[in-house]
């Protein structure tokens, strides 16, 4: 039986830090559109910024989803799975911002992040004010051992030019598949 928490506690952050990989999930408004789930990782990449309130580096990628869904609605539930060690499952559900890389926002909420892989590859944080957190049993969940992070995204993004990123967001991350608006 799953459980309702008032907040992101000790125990549970604890739980949400050591995970290398999360879900997110997000719906465009209405009935039409397409439901996305998005698996995110690379250690560093997601920080608590208190009981209600999380955020994570959103990198440059093939699609556009997410953004898109925020700038239309902001629902958002993020997902935390244990792989390896008691069976655990948390999700956070809330509001989702975006505070993309030319925002004034973005150094302030970027340096909280500690030292991640690499912040040049980085489009946006995603800001969630968090409304509900609750957990369950995971017992579905498999077992299963953690090798490490991949580095291609790193080294893609590394070849990369400030303005190159740029052009990438106007280009090809102007739109969700559903031609929901995300970066202009």
């Amino acid at each position: 039986m799953g459980r309702l928490h008032a907040g992101i506690d000790g125990r549970l952050r604890e739980f949400i830090e050591a995970q290398p990989m999360f879900f997110v999930a997000t719906a465009p408004s209405g009935g039409a559109g397409h439901v996305n789930v998005s698996p995110k990782g690379m250690r560093g990449a997601f920080a608590v910024f208190g009981e209600h309130q999380v955020g994570y580096l959103d990198y440059h990628g093939s699609g556009v989803e997410t953004v898109a869904h925020l700038r239309d609605n902001g629902r958002i539930t993020v997902m935390f799975c244990a792989f390896d060690g008691p069976p655990l499952v948390v999700r956070l559900h809330g509001v989702g911002t975006v505070v993309p890389v030319d925002d004034r926002r973005f150094a302030a909420l970027a340096g909280a992040f500690g030292d991640p892989p690499d912040q040049h590859g980085v489009r946006a944080v995603i800001v969630v004010d968090v409304q509900r957190v609750s957990d369950s049993c995971g017992y579905g969940v498999p077992l299963m051992d953690y090798r490490g992070d991949r580095d291609l995204l790193v080294r893609a993004h590394s070849r990369r030019t400030a303005e190159d990123l740029a052009e990438y967001r106007a280009t090809r991350n102007a739109a969700s598949i559903d031609d929901l608006p995300a970066f202009s």
